[in-house]
């Protein structure tokens, strides 16, 4: 399939339709529609859910891909594309993330390709999809594009689009050690005075993920930016110092 597909005219169109076939046949087949209509209160969703868990989603996108595997990173952009935009059910949308993050297009996720994430982050709008997203597909590619990618990230940081600069926040959650400090600073320091609860989060967040391989940076932050940091976000961020002795009060 992925071998007729890659010499039809209109290969990649041709290529995502199956595949987004294949995988929403797969979905429907596997929901639970009782766990659907849990899904979709919990996560305040206006898009219904098939009721389908995360490893059981993961294991249908990962063998949607096996029986099509991508001809092109034409065929793969397409395919992420179609699988989002044409979503009626949250799982395919979820299942557009793995396809966007997987291994055999992982070369594939260059910074000229940064905008198939920036789309999926902007009008998804939600932290479930920002929160699969930052890490992986934004960490990556500040990983191979250090210099260009920080640029970027720092003006996310100051965007109008609260998820895009909760996605800045974020890009760093994995890095441990390698974490830029200084940067990691210009990302959270815009949005340190938002009232905006997903913000405040991403920042204890941030934080706390960073306290783990250098409590000693955090522990300094959260005291400098006391009189700046909301009660929610220094919660989050000092949990983890919290256990190790470190400051602790609200």
């Amino acid at each position: 399939m992925g071998r007729r597909a890659e010499n039809s005219h209109d290969a990649p169109g041709v290529f995502a339709a199956r595949l987004r076939e294949d995988l929403a046949a797969a979905l429907r087949r596997t929901g639970d529609p009782q766990r659907a209509r849990y899904q979709q209160a919990y996560m305040k969703s206006a898009m219904p859910f098939h009721g389908v868990a995360t490893p059981q989603m993961r294991k249908i996108a990962a063998g949607a891909m096996r029986r099509h595997p991508f001809p092109s990173t034409a065929a793969w952009q397409e395919a992420v594309r179609t699988l989002w935009r044409q979503a009626d059910r949250r799982e395919e949308r979820y299942a557009a993330i793995e396809v966007l993050l997987c291994r055999a297009a992982r070369g594939w996720l260059t910074l000229e390709r940064l905008h198939l994430a920036e789309e999926l982050i902007t009008t998804g709008a939600w932290w479930d999809y920002t929160d699969a997203i930052a890490p992986h597909a934004l960490g990556h590619l500040l990983r191979a594009h250090a210099d260009a990618m920080a640029a970027i990230l720092r003006e996310w940081a100051v965007d109008a689009d609260i998820w895009k600069r909760r996605a800045a926040i974020l890009a760093q959650l994995k890095f441990k050690a390698e974490t830029d400090e200084h940067l990691l600073r210009d990302l959270i320091e815009p949005s340190l005075g938002e009232r905006e609860f997903f913000l405040r989060k991403a920042i204890g967040w941030a934080l706390r993920e960073y306290s783990k391989t250098a409590p000693a940076f955090v522990a300094d932050y959260v005291e400098r930016t006391a009189g700046r940091m909301a009660p929610l976000t220094r919660r989050e961020a000092v949990k983890v110092l919290a256990k190790r002795g470190g400051p602790s009060r609200p």
